[in-house]
């Protein structure tokens, strides 16, 4: 992968992660992260009554060892954990802050070996029912058979919804390429070209910043994809996603994100585009147009950046999220785009936000009716958007920080419409 050095950034520590990027062996999570985020885990474990935790999803295995290789968790309220590798063991060796690192044959291997260092089964352990599969639960009930299992998805969502001053630096690289890709599509986007043939110019450019492409959602019916671009009258066809916009997709098999409609001069392109370096996301979605926006077009796109910054004063610890929700509802309709604020009338997305961090959706989210309050650490991606009907899309998306007495943005891709004029004649 290819950093530009040349690039500008106030932070010059955010050039030095980048540049690190480039090298492998890569960076481990500190100790000391992996030490908090397990002792934050028992001490919820202790708060849900639960005796241990049995973690198989890779994101979860990832932030509670520093390690994404084919492992399976078991954190015990009281003891310290045991990580059972099936592959590959020198490379999690290399990459983990755990002691306790236990190679195995077979998933069948762990129930023994727990006997061996507890010298017994826990009465109670949490598996995350969010994303286990039915088949897989039924499987380890059978291997742990006078265990009773519950759901620790809220132990786990209680530790990773808050993010380490850690995690917001590496999150801090997302943002940094982000924003470099969105500037490659400011001096690259061209009437003529087809949607996802523009979605494979700038998502080849990210990879050589260090993107690593996959991007992860944690519920098995919600795709991530980078391709997320609608132009002119395809931002106006709702479809499938449980968002505002959805666009054609390239078949009636994936009808969503971009599609082969050619790209034209004066109409509105909104591009929302997921970028992940390090395993940590970023999210963000800006208005583009070559030449000039219709007048609708342009007051929606406004209109969205201005419920973004509302949104941004409004949102700080102890703030319910619903409240969030409703005032971007408020604002919309006080500008005259009620009507096709966050969906089409019957189709209305009710969220103005989702987490963010080591998946692209994640707990919690800004939602209509939830009381749950803000707290310092959460991560947001914020995304006023509007549709109309067979006409366009606009909005905007950027991703918020909640700090200990408000909240900033963490996107470094400036929040305004992209507007170019017939520079390629």
């Amino acid at each position: 992968m290819a950093f530009d050095s040349t690039y500008q950034t106030e932070d010059e520590s955010l050039k030095e992660l980048l540049m690190e990027m480039t090298q492998y062996p890569f960076d481990p999570t500190p100790k000391t992260e992996i030490i908090a985020r397990i002792n934050t885990a028992q001490n919820q474990m202790a708060a849900h009554h639960i005796d241990a935790l049995f973690l198989t999803h890779k994101p979860d295995i990832y932030y509670f060892s520093g390690t994404a290789q084919d492992c399976y968790l078991y954190i015990e309220k009281d003891h310290d954990p045991i990580l059972f590798v099936k592959r590959y063991l020198p490379r999690v060796q290399q990459e983990t802050a755990l002691k306790n690192i236990e190679p195995i044959d077979s998933i069948k291997d762990i129930p023994k070996l727990i006997e061996h260092h507890f010298k017994k089964h826990p009465g109670t352990c949490g598996l995350a029912f969010d994303v286990v599969p039915v088949k897989d639960f039924h499987f380890y009930k059978n291997l742990f058979k006078n265990t009773r299992f519950v759901d620790g998805s809220p132990v786990i969502e209680a530790c990773r919804q808050i993010k380490s001053p850690w995690e917001i630096d590496q999150m801090k690289k997302a943002a940094l390429v982000s924003k470099q890709t969105f500037d490659f599509m400011a001096e690259n986007i061209t009437p003529g070209i087809s949607e996802m043939e523009f979605c494979g110019m700038f998502e080849a450019y990210s990879r050589t910043l260090g993107h690593s492409g996959k991007l992860l959602t944690r519920h098995y019916r919600l795709e991530g994809f980078p391709f997320h671009l609608m132009s002119g009258k395809n931002g106006g066809i709702p479809g499938a996603l449980d968002s505002p916009l959805c666009g054609t997709g390239t078949s009636n098999a994936y009808p969503y994100g971009a599609g082969p409609k050619l790209i034209k001069e004066n109409e509105p392109i909104l591009i929302d585009f997921g970028t992940v370096i390090d395993g940590y996301h970023m999210d963000e979605s800006r208005m583009f147009v070559i030449g000039k926006l219709p007048d609708r077009a342009e007051d929606a796109s406004k209109a969205s950046i201005e419920i973004l910054y509302a949104l941004l004063d409004k949102m700080r610890p102890g703030v319910p999220m619903d409240e969030i929700f409703e005032t971007a509802v408020t604002i919309a309709k006080k500008l005259s785009f009620g009507d096709q604020f966050l969906g089409l009338p019957g189709l209305k997305s009710k969220f103005i936000g989702h987490g963010i961090g080591l998946e692209l959706v994640e707990n919690p989210i800004l939602a209509k009716g939830k009381k749950t309050l803000l707290k310092p650490g959460m991560v947001f991606a914020i995304e006023p958007k509007f549709i109309f009907k067979n006409k366009f899309a606009a909005g905007i998306e950027s991703v918020i920080h909640i700090t200990e007495n408000g909240s900033d943005f963490l996107s470094m891709t400036e929040n305004k419409i992209f507007s170019y004029h017939r520079k390629w004649q």
